[in-house]
């Protein structure tokens, strides 16, 4: 249901709450998340019971053609996962007295309205009935349908009771049968992820914040060593890729019953290797922190030394096979960007731990390797590529994405090349 069962109210006050969010501080000056939420408000609340898949989201609120692809292209996915950030970070804010609330759950695109929860009153106050806004009902929910949920449920209970038996019983009849651990974990996902989850800590994620020098409104530039030393650094800056794959991260450990968590990369320090799993979210022209660990071998991130592109970050590739390039290079730095390259590696960190490197030449690349390794389908085409170690789980690898962005957001990530070790 788009309406909360016991909160109905006239699509005008619901409307209402949506060009409050519109007009709000948080969604100023975002235009297609604005079109996204008015379009997924109008479906709530006209076509409740509709399905609403990403094709149609693309074709109609976005303009895509008719071949739009939502396996390979996540501009919808990202989008809705943007505007759930923007909607928290509303009622966090402007929105913390509103009397209505507007989610988009995760894993549906159906817009939800809810009435904000009653705060509890103090103690000799006069708890008097809630004022419902205009137009809004209490629904009632009839007695017989009250006494059907319970009996439903008791007869659940009863079923869920039998069926245990019986898989208790199959169990001790059978002891030489076993889950296979893919299944048993949750899939490739799983599987991919089991080194950083199959401990008691949670891994680190490190994201890269480049260090600058100046301030936005007077110009502002990368810090150099060998002419900025008497200049004031500032490191408090992150690209918007990093900061969604920190999202799509937290979001996939979730998925995996698992937390991370999150540190900028010019707090990192050697301890934090000694004894933790470790994820590094930016490439080391910004995450400096990645010089100083186990980095991978196969493809490397080099400055170009000459040419057309000199002084471009490049991914170099140091034992290319027939048909493959040796160098990777995102568009120019003077063009529209539509293409980087981003590298996922894992590699054995301090004794038995692991270290995961997701990182692009640009900012889109590093949202594209992440939110790769997130999705079960993309994961499973990585997985099916590297050998299984002796001991069963992930053997180290390392591995090139070619990423595709449309206007600043990742919209296709394929699988280049994989070197396991």
């Amino acid at each position: 249901m788009a309406v909360t069962r016991t909160f109905a109210a006239g699509p005008e006050q619901f409307f209402q709450q949506i060009d409050n969010i519109i007009k709000s501080h948080s969604l100023r000056g975002s235009e297609s998340l604005c079109k996204l939420l008015q379009y997924l408000a109008k479906q709530a609340l006209y076509h409740p019971e509709a399905p609403l898949k990403e094709y149609q989201i693309a074709t109609e609120v976005y303009g895509r053609s008719t071949d739009f692809d939502p396996q390979s292209d996540s501009t919808i996915r990202v989008q809705a996962g943007r505007l759930r950030l923007k909607l928290a970070e509303y009622y966090a804010g402007e929105g913390t007295a509103d009397p209505i609330v507007v989610r988009i759950p995760k894993g549906s695109y159906h817009l939800v309205f809810e009435a904000r929860a009653v705060e509890a009153q103090a103690p000799g106050q006069n708890a008097g009935p809630r004022e419902m806004p205009r137009g809004m009902v209490v629904e009632v929910v009839p007695a017989r349908w009250r006494i059907a949920v319970v009996v439903l449920l008791v007869g659940l209970i009863a079923a869920l009771m039998v069926l245990g038996g019986v898989l208790g019983s199959r169990n001790l009849r059978e002891p030489g049968v076993a889950v296979p651990s893919a299944a048993r974990s949750g899939g490739a996902l799983a599987v991919f992820w089991r080194p950083f989850t199959a401990g008691e800590e949670e891994p680190w994620v490190i994201f890269s914040n480049a260090a600058f020098v100046g301030r936005p409104e007077t110009g502002m530039r990368y810090y150099n060593s060998r002419q900025d030393s008497k200049s004031t650094v500032y490191d408090h800056y992150t690209g918007v890729g990093e900061v969604l794959a920190i999202h799509a991260l937290d979001d996939a450990f979730g998925t995996l019953g698992r937390k991370v968590r999150v540190k900028r990369g010019s707090l990192f320090t050697l301890d934090d290797v000694k004894n933790n799993n470790l994820i590094f979210v930016g490439s080391p022209s910004e995450n400096l922190s990645l010089l100083d660990i186990p980095n991978t071998q196969e493809f490397v991130f080099q400055r170009m030394a000459s040419g057309p592109r000199e002084g471009d970050l490049a991914i170099v590739s140091k034992h290319p096979k027939a048909g493959e390039a040796g160098i990777y290079l995102a568009s120019p730095s003077n063009a529209l960007l539509t293409e980087d390259y981003a590298v996922v590696g894992l590699v054995p960190g301090n004794g038995s731990q692991y270290v995961m490197i997701l990182a692009g030449t640009t900012t889109f690349g590093t949202q594209g390797a992440v939110e790769f390794v997130c999705r079960q389908e993309s994961v499973e085409k990585l997985v099916r590529e590297i050998p299984e170690a002796s001991g069963g789980g992930m053997r180290p690898f390392d591995a090139l994405l070619r990423v595709k962005i449309t206007r600043g957001v990742p919209v296709g990530t394929e699988l280049v090349a994989v070197r396991a070790r």
